[in-house]
Order: structure tokens, then sequence, then C-alpha cells
């Protein structure tokens, strides 16, 4: 399976994962933060979303998700690497400038560091079929 292409789990538990797009010339770049295709994902579950960008976690419940909207294309300063947005305090975890999705949440939630003192209302990831990730966000139980 390459890595730039999402899997779906079957009927073993409902989980989706959706890979990251890797433009080429940002791979060494991330390669040297720990974020690779192997350490990057998206997994969406009946109960619970869980983003994994090399180091850094995202992990909150299903139902907090309230909303997904597509963008992109994008400026690689903007939305290259782990990013904390200062407009709204969201999360980007980008390794691409062509699309991504946003997905808002009900609770903000840790990602950028540990502990209860930076939350975000959002998260913005650059994955390989991001209207699909709408899609199934949008979903119950997509």
């Amino acid at each position: 399976m390459a890595h730039d292409e999402p899997t779906r789990a079957g009927p073993t538990g409902g989980v989706r994962r959706f890979a990251f797009r890797f433009d080429p010339a940002f791979r060494v770049p991330l390669a040297l933060l720990g974020v690779r295709p192997e350490t990057t994902r998206v997994e969406l579950g009946p109960d619970e979303l869980i983003v994994r960008f090399g180091p850094w976690l995202l992990r909150t419940a299903r139902g907090n998700v309230t909303g997904a909207e597509p963008g992109g294309p994008y400026r690689w300063w903007r939305v290259v690497g782990p990013r904390l947005s200062l407009a709204d305090g969201g999360v980007t975890f980008g390794s691409s400038v062509a699309a991504g999705v946003c997905l808002r949440f009900a609770d903000p939630v840790p990602a950028l560091a540990p502990g209860p003192w930076l939350r975000h209302p959002a998260v913005t990831v650059t994955v390989t079929e991001p209207e699909a990730l709408r899609l199934a966000v949008s979903t119950p139980n997509g």
C-alpha cells in the first residue's frame, strides 16, 4: 500500500484511516521533525477521532467534532508543519499546500503541547482525500 493513499478498515472496528498528502518539497524538512508518511494519519472511528502528525497527537471523541470545512490551496508558510493559528487558536498539521479539511470541535482539545494549557477549537489536516474525510465526519458512523 502506498503511504499517500487512505486505508479503510473493514468490518473489524469500522475505523477509517486517511493518509496525509506529502508535497515533495516538504518531505525532508518535515522528516527532520519526525513527520513522515509512516508517522502521520487521521483515524476516524465510531467513537473517536485521532490525528497523528509525527510526535504530535490529537485525540477526541467523535461526538466532539461539530463540523468539517474544505480548505486550500494554501500558502506554504501558513500550513506546512505543526502550526498554531493566531486568528482563532486552531492547530494545523500540514504536509501539502494543495488542499485540506478543517475539523471544528465543540470543546477545544490539546494537540501542540501536553497538558491543559493550550487547547484548540479546530484542526486543519492536509490529507490525500480531504473531501472523503469531510463527508465521513459529517455522516454518523461514516
